[in-house]
């Protein structure tokens, strides 16, 4: 699942993303990722 993500979603720490401007849809990816990152380390 984390190789997909990592695949298909962008990278926004790469693009220089500030979380403070970030849009919801930037922040719910932001969470997904951590989420599926915490889930595999289990």
């Amino acid at each position: 699942m984390a190789k997909i993500n990592k695949m298909i979603l962008p990278s926004f720490t790469k693009n220089g993303l500030d979380i403070s401007k970030a849009s919801k849809f930037q922040l719910m990816i932001i969470g997904w990722k951590a989420f599926v990152t915490m889930n595999s380390l289990d």
